[in-house]
């Protein structure tokens, strides 16, 4: 991407097993810009000990979740980095109208930033399909799929022999209440972008480098 190439800036959104996180490390290096998610956001103010960071901090250690206008100033912060000057790609934000509206006051006086709001949609079957296939080693942690990635064994782990078992969060009935959550959560924010006019919706079956394609082609030639 060259220093004329114009501002990319796009939110991603996409229930769990989407692919969200596949085609956003995809996004992120065709136009060179950050793929910023919240929880990596919050790990590092955390790490770099802003006072924001340090605020955050003390909800997420008594277990509470913190608040959206601590969120939306740490989005803040964030989005005011140097390596977001060509644009940023940003997962898990927003979360509800709120976080939305605050994320356009962040950049209200800055006409060149121009958003869109990237949404891959999977049939819910599909997602558990996908989900509920997926083992992990309780030893070091590599996935596989028992569709499409077997380990050789059953039972075993193929890199250290460890024991492959199916997380709790990766079982049907657990899957269909993420998704739940997510609908309930995300449905106002798509209409909020959809009557803007900067919704995109993106079919997310298929393979990688189908869905990416679609995705550049819903994002058209602005790109923005």
């Amino acid at each position: 991407m060259s220093e004329n190439s114009p501002k990319v800036s796009m939110i991603l959104l996409g229930p769990p097993g989407s692919g969200k996180g596949t085609q956003a490390e995809k996004l992120k290096s065709y136009f060179e810009i950050p793929h910023i998610s919240t929880g990596d956001m919050l790990r590092e103010a955390l790490r770099d000990g802003t006072e924001l960071g340090l605020k955050a901090a003390g909800f997420m250690r008594s277990g509470k979740l913190v608040p959206d206008e601590l969120v939306v100033e740490l989005v803040g912060e964030r989005l005011g980095k140097d390596d977001c000057s060509k644009g940023f790609i940003l997962d898990g934000f927003p979360r509800n109208i709120f976080q939305a509206e605050g994320l356009e006051k962040i950049f209200g006086s800055s006409e060149e930033m121009v958003f869109s709001a990237v949404s891959l949609d999977v049939d819910e079957d599909i997602i558990v399909n996908r989900l509920s296939s997926r083992r992990v080693c309780e030893g070091c942690g590599a996935v596989y799929n028992t569709k499409l990635n077997p380990p050789k064994d059953d039972l075993r782990c193929d890199r250290c022999g460890g024991k492959i078992v199916q997380r709790e969060d990766d079982r049907e009935v657990t899957i269909r209440k993420r998704l739940q959550v997510y609908r309930d959560e995300t449905s106002p924010i798509k209409e909020f972008y959809r009557e803007k006019g900067i919704l995109r919706e993106v079919p997310g079956d298929g393979d990688v480098e189908e869905v990416f394609e679609r995705i550049l082609g819903a994002l058209g030639d602005d790109r923005c």
